[in-house]
């Protein structure tokens, strides 16, 4: 999701810096919008490291950028389509009142004007000019008209005056922003072990044993787990990926090493999702010198690598068990079978032959088999849609464990 974040001109201003870092957390796309106030207390450059994006500060062209053009001139109408809330932190008295009024004299009330995405206001002001009557009129247009306000806390302000006017605590607007977004934070307390991407056995020094896993699906899961407050420690094999921030990360290569770092790791955990594509078998005899070519061809001897997951499965304690059934054939068949020889709490299969469900691709169609229920069939989603399906199982499962 992407937010647009409106920094004003006071002295909470720098507080926003720490905001940007928490609503990353959050897994939102921070766009950061500044009025000339606002840089009087914090520099552009601070958000523009931050964020990795450019802070817009000027309704048109700004200094050091080429001159204004028609891209420049509706670049607000832009934001405003493609953000999914717009926050303002600190909101100033004058801010509301531009807003209140309908004044769009620069971008951030333009974009206030322009944009149909919800919007949060957390004011921070002095505690007279809070409790001014105008101010507080201002406020009650504001809220009148959809806009949700997190009030201000009552302490001492930089003024030297004591009293409310303080901006609300950072929690307090994440709090205001999850549920405007219906973002959950139903896995506080949880510890989610998530393992993704292939695993490589080596048949010699040049040449491996794989699979067409690309991880995405792994690490969506573990992305969505962080959202929703869990500890996070996920486990991937070989991918391109870059692993969510705020993840515990441990790399993996063969099957072996995933294993060792499994059980290691599932000691903490409260939830278990093996979404890898583990290698199922490996060369029972890998060479230590690359194999020449041969006109005769190559006949390779394969033991099967360790069961993971028959292994968890074993002393599973109270955890939540969740497998992942890559299939070609035989779907339905092969899950219930895979989620009761496992004693698995929950299996989720995927034709792999489809070419909108297979590896390397952003979305997925899947099947969730629970024991004792009907199977669930999920339409075509992205990856991160149905990591979150998986989880909202997770959470209603671990409700019926206790």
């Amino acid at each position: 999701m992407r937010i647009a974040l409106g920094v004003t001109g006071g002295v909470a201003a720098y507080k926003a810096a720490e905001l940007v870092r928490r609503l990353q957390q959050e897994g939102l796309d921070v766009q950061v919008v500044m009025t000339r106030a606002a840089r009087e207390f914090i520099t552009p450059l601070t958000f523009a490291a931050l964020t990795g994006q450019r802070v817009i500060t000027e309704m048109f062209s700004e200094e050091g950028r080429a001159p204004a053009n028609i891209e420049s001139a509706i670049e607000h109408i832009a934001v405003a389509q493609r953000i999914d809330l717009l926050l303002v932190a600190p909101a100033t008295a004058d801010v509301l009142a531009r807003m209140a009024h309908g004044v769009a004299d620069d971008f951030l009330t333009t974009l206030y004007l322009a944009t149909r995405a919800p919007v949060i206001v957390a004011p921070a002001m002095n505690v007279n000019m809070w409790e001014h009557p105008a101010t507080q009129h201002n406020v009650a247009t504001l809220r009148a008209r959809g806009v949700h306000v997190v009030a201000p806390e009552e302490g001492y302000l930089a003024c030297g005056m004591s009293g409310p006017g303080r901006l609300a605590g950072l929690e307090a607007i994440l709090d205001a922003v999850r549920q405007v977004l219906g973002l959950k934070r139903d896995l506080v307390g949880e510890t989610v072990l998530v393992t993704a991407g292939p695993t490589c056995e080596d048949l010699d020094p040049v040449r491996v044993l794989t699979n067409r896993s690309s991880g995405k699906m792994g690490f969506a899961l573990a992305e969505a787990a962080l959202r929703r407050g869990a500890r996070v420690i996920l486990i991937s094999g070989p991918t391109h990926l870059l692993p969510p921030p705020n993840a515990e990360f441990l790399p993996v290569r063969t099957t072996e090493e995933m294993r060792r770092a499994v059980l290691e790791q599932a000691r903490a955990a409260t939830v278990v999702i093996m979404a890898a594509a583990v290698a199922d078998f490996r060369p029972a005899a890998p060479q230590p010198t690359k194999i020449k070519r041969a006109s005769g061809g190559l006949t390779v001897a394969l033991e099967p690598t360790p069961d993971i997951l028959a292994e968890l499965a074993r002393d599973r304690g109270n955890r939540i068990l969740v497998g992942f059934a890559a299939e070609t054939e035989h779907l339905a068949e092969n899950a219930r079978a895979k989620l009761e020889a496992k004693g698995l709490d929950l299996v989720v299969a995927n034709d792999v032959t489809r070419a909108d469900a297979g590896f390397d691709v952003d979305t997925n169609v899947v099947t969730l088999f629970v024991r004792g229920a009907a199977p669930v069939e999920l339409p075509r989603m992205t990856k991160r849609e149905v990591a979150d399906r998986v989880l909202d199982e997770v959470v209603r499962l671990r409700h019926l464990s206790r």
